[in-house]
């Protein structure tokens, strides 16, 4: 009997062990190597300021975490902490967050290396690591990031020889290497804009005396960063990473700016097509009222303010030209032409595409008000000023200055526009029957009959559950309060598929 009791006690303490070591092993699950590689890059930072307070080692996934954007598959592909007072060094880790498309940590205190690791990031389109204390050579691993369109880590310390293999990345647009303590030669970099103004000891020509780092040296590197960059204008300073255009290469390009090149008009100007030779086209905006305060302040607020703008997703301004009676500005040349012109014509854009237009007319306008500094409202957000490039990727035109909320509220009206087909001024011309219209659509959505406002063009190819988010995205842009409606920040992760409970 005492025998029995003891092997059901030894029986019963076995079992108990193989609980406590199953709940062992369950609770040891791997963790997600996105998440541990963020944790491994914030314990390299010092955070000042708290900004990456809420990545939590413990989390699922880090797709609710401030300063990291996510795909609808939950995939991490930004990485954005501008200005946050950031210091430390960059992990070598970021190497395994290969899904990336954006990396922008500058206006930071970061120093160190450049990790080599970063040239894993195969996918990445947009890499900012301007203004911080990065030392050393660039990795030649930065030269294996095929798929990078934007690329700033000016305002640092970098030393070594210019990565010349640079030129060689194809999708490549825009290059600031500028204010660095970089050497060599500097291999041409056509149809591209590039700045390399403030390294002393880089020059343009083969014989070796030039790169010596002598006198002669620097002061033929001077005239190269103005070569390389734009002209001094009076009064227009530190635009070196644009292109001062003579006011007789724009009126070639255009044909004396004949009305048949006519892209646009508005109360600024014409907007004429323009070819600049060998299949480079341009956009060229012809400045009214120059002689007055009006023109030449918007003239100067473009200059100074919309150079400083770079993101994929945003208008890039190549150059200017100014004259004592003209102001012109020079933009990329948007094949597709805007959205509003794209909803009009046929075959009709399909939801996918109407989807892809949203997210990345919404990321241009995150990066104006949150990531840009200092930042830039809009004023005008609306169907006409989103322009389409040749792969139909969003880009944010025109801007000016207004209020945060102003800006949200028009890129509801523009989510209305791509739901609908209907144009902003087809919902009414007055305050009022907008008003109107937004209850209207507000009704249908609560009813749970947006299909009634969805563009025939769609026949039914289009997701509901897609257009029902996107729809309460519009009606909270939209809402009566300023206060009430959300940052693009919010908008983005809502459309996304991230945060819209």
């Amino acid at each position: 009997m005492v025998l029995t009791m003891l092997n059901q006690l030894h029986l019963l303490h076995l079992f108990l062990m193989f609980l406590c070591f199953s709940s062992l092993t369950l609770s040891s699950e791997p963790r997600n190597p996105e998440v541990e590689a963020l944790i491994n890059i914030k314990n390299g930072l010092h955070d000042p300021h708290g900004a990456l307070n809420n990545w939590d080692e413990f989390s699922v996934d880090p797709c609710s975490w401030a300063m990291i954007t996510c795909s609808s598959n939950n995939l991490v592909i930004g990485l954005v902490a501008p200005s946050q007072s950031l210091s430390g060094s960059l992990s070598e880790s970021i190497g395994n967050l290969t899904n990336l498309r954006q990396v922008s940590l500058q206006s930071n205190n970061i120093s160190g290396k450049i990790p080599p690791e970063i040239g894993l990031l195969l996918k990445l389109q947009t890499l900012d690591l301007s203004n911080n204390r990065l030392t050393g050579q660039i990795s030649v691993s930065v030269e294996k990031l095929s798929s990078v369109q934007y690329l700033r880590l000016n305002n640092n310390s970098l030393s070594g020889p210019f990565p010349a293999s640079l030129s060689q990345i194809h999708h490549l647009s825009f290059l600031d290497l500028s204010y660095n303590n970089l050497s060599g030669l500097v291999p041409k970099f056509p149809a591209k804009t590039f700045n390399v103004a403030g390294n002393p000891l880089i020059c343009r020509s083969s014989p070796p005396e030039f790169c010596s780092g002598s006198i002669s040296s620097r002061r033929r590197s001077n005239r190269l960063a103005i070569a390389l960059g734009t002209k001094k204008e009076e009064g227009l300073q530190g635009l070196g990473n644009l292109r001062s255009f003579t006011f007789r290469e724009l009126h070639v390009s255009t044909d004396g700016f004949s009305s048949k090149n006519i892209l646009g008009a508005g109360g600024f100007g014409n907007v004429y097509r323009g070819n600049l030779g060998e299949g480079t086209m341009v956009a060229v905006k012809r400045l009214k009222d120059v002689n007055g305060t009006t023109g030449d302040s918007q003239f100067r607020t473009e200059l100074e303010m919309i150079s400083l703008a770079v993101h994929m997703n945003l208008l890039r301004l190549i150059g200017y030209c100014k004259t004592s009676s003209e102001r012109l500005l020079v933009y990329t040349y948007m094949i597709n032409g805007s959205v509003a012109l794209k909803l009009k014509s046929k075959p009709a854009l399909d939801w996918t595409m109407r989807k892809k237009i949203a997210i990345g007319a919404a990321r241009g306008l995150l990066y104006l008000h949150e990531q840009c500094y200092p930042k830039i409202i809009h004023r005008d957000v609306k169907a006409a000023n989103i322009l389409l490039d040749e792969c139909f990727e969003a880009v944010v035109g025109d801007f000016g200055q207004s209020s945060e909320k102003t800006d949200v509220f028009g890129f509801g009206i523009l989510l209305l526009e791509l739901i609908t087909g209907l144009r902003a001024l087809e919902f009414g011309k007055t305050a009022s029957q907008k008003g109107a219209i937004l209850e209207w659509v507000g009704k249908l959505h609560e009813e749970l009959k947006v299909e009634e406002l969805v563009d025939r063009e769609l026949g039914k190819n289009y997701d509901k559950i897609e257009v029902g988010e996107m729809m309460q995205v519009a009606l909270l842009c939209t809402q009566y309060l300023p206060a009430h409606r959300p940052k693009m920040s919010e908008v983005v992760l809502m459309l996304e598929g991230d945060g819209l409970a």
